[in-house]
Formats: structure tokens, sequence, C-alpha cells
């Protein structure tokens, strides 16, 4: 009989002949998942043997991520900031980048809890909700175009016990909300901003199974970052946020746009592989 460290290291072969990232580590959370164990709980049992039970969804799952379908697909969710956020073809899978926007933000507003927060693009819910986990007194206002992608944010708000403080909007970015009366603190978004080359060229498992409308804007990714930029100046309180995820090369574009603009202390901020990601600038407090 096949042993877990048996099958784990087929599998790992087998992702890897399917051009698969990170073959060895997905292998390991496939059986996890499917042995209803933690991953690293497989590393106390590698000489378990399996049987034909045990064996046979583990070798569909296997196929599925063999056919670049993604892994978070496969097991259903992705964890980010404490927080299990459900994952499928309605939104854009989680990524760590904002994951690393969500602790920049964490530190901006460090000497002041937001009383209102508007995330825009809300996709699962991941940033709205995270941000409401980390803000206990804050309310916050999740927005997308996609009534799908809204369905699966309330659904991570219920599971996530956030449903009080996040609430839905449908709207096209800020087409359902009151310039000057509908203020916010902070102002979140990670909008599409590939080109279509650059969504041509990336990996099987964004082209055919991320919603392109997540991550491709026109104007070569620019388009929905300057809609945001020239619109939420009439939505930030005095002194409030606007925090944007981006492309590489479109900060110097955003900086100059927003001091035309009348915004303050506009910056661009490096990922943790030394590429700019995050766009910040400010509303002046008086």
């Amino acid at each position: 009989m096949l042993t877990i460290l048996d099958v784990v290291r087929r599998t790992t072969d087998f992702l890897a002949q399917s051009g698969v990232p990170n073959p060895r580590l997905d292998a390991e959370w496939i059986m996890a998942h499917s042995l209803n164990v933690g991953r690293m709980d497989l590393y106390l049992q590698f000489e378990r043997p399996l049987n034909e039970t045990e064996l046979a969804p583990i070798r569909e799952l296997v196929r599925r991520r063999g056919d670049r379908e993604p892994l978070q697909h496969i097991l259903g969710f992705v964890d980010f900031a404490d927080l299990r956020i459900a994952c499928d073809a309605r939104a854009l899978i989680p990524r760590p980048e904002t994951e690393e926007l969500l602790e920049i933000l964490k530190g901006e507003l460090a000497s002041s809890s937001p009383a209102r927060i508007l995330d825009l693009g809300t996709g699962s819910g991941v940033l709205a909700l995270a941000l409401a986990k980390c803000f206990p007194v804050t309310n916050v206002l999740a927005v997308d175009a996609s009534e799908e992608a809204l369905d699966l944010a309330r659904e991570n708000a219920t599971a996530n016990n956030l449903v009080e403080r996040v609430r839905f909007l449908r709207s096209n970015w800020f087409a359902d909300l009151v310039e000057g009366e509908d203020l916010f603190d902070l102002i979140v978004s990670n909008p599409p901003y590939l080109s279509q080359e650059e969504w041509t060229c990336a990996e099987a498992e964004v082209r055919e199974h991320d919603p392109k409308s997540a991550l491709v804007a026109k104007n070569n990714g620019r388009a929905d970052l300057l809609v945001i930029l020239e619109n939420a100046l009439g939505h930030l309180c005095p002194g409030g946020l606007l925090a944007m995820e981006t492309g590489e090369a479109h900060h110097d574009l955003l900086i100059a746009r927003a001091k035309t603009a009348g915004y303050v202390d506009s910056r661009s901020l490096r990922d943790l592989a030394k590429k700019n990601r995050f766009f910040l600038a400010r509303r002046k407090k008086v």
C-alpha cells in the first residue's frame, strides 16, 4: 500500500511536470485537505498507509490542480489576516500583496481608529472584513459592481461574524454614492490594473479562473486607478487617506495627477519583492 509520503512525492512530481508553481507545497495542502488534517500534521503520519477509499478523492483533487485550477478554489478557502475567506470563481483570489497593504494601513491608522472605511471593488470582501476586524469601532462600506462577488463577500462576512459592521452595496465605483455626503476616513481599493498584454502573459490559474473584469483595465491598466483617484477627494473626510494597490508602472502618473487634483502627501510604496505596488495620498485637513 502507498503511504502518505509516497503519495506526496508522486503528487509533487506530477504537479511539477504540469508546470504548477510550488508543487511540493500544493501536494501537501491537497493531502491535508483530503485527509482532514493540518498540513504540518502530515509529517507525523508520513508512514501511514492509505486505502483506496482515501486515495480516490486525492486523485481527483490532484487532477484538478494538474489542470491548473487554483489551489484556493480546490481547497475552497484562503487564510488571510486571521480570517478564513471562501474562494471561488466569483471573485479574485486574495493575494499576499493585499495582505501587505493591510499591514501598511494598520500602521498608517494606528494613532486614530477610522470611523468609516470605504472598500472599492471589494470582491470576496477580504480587505473590508480584515479592516473591520482590525478596527472594532469602525463601520465599513464594501462596494462592487458584481452581484456575484457581493454574494461571496456577504457569505464571508457571515462566516467571520462581521455582518453587523460591514455593509455591502452594488455600485460601479462611486456611482451610487453622494459626493460631499458619503464621507470616509479611509478609501481603499485593489482595482483592476493589468493591461491586456499583462493578462495574456499571466499564469493559467489567473487567465482561466480569476474574473478578467477584476484584473484588466483599459488605458494600459490605468483607467480604473485614475477614476478612483479623481473621484475619491469628494468622498474623503478632511485628512482622509486614499490607498490603492497598483501596477509597477503607474506610480509616476498617479503622483502627478494627485498633485494636480489637490491631494497632499502622495507616496509610492514597494512590496516585499521591491516592486512599486501601493499608492497612498491624503486629502488636506482644512
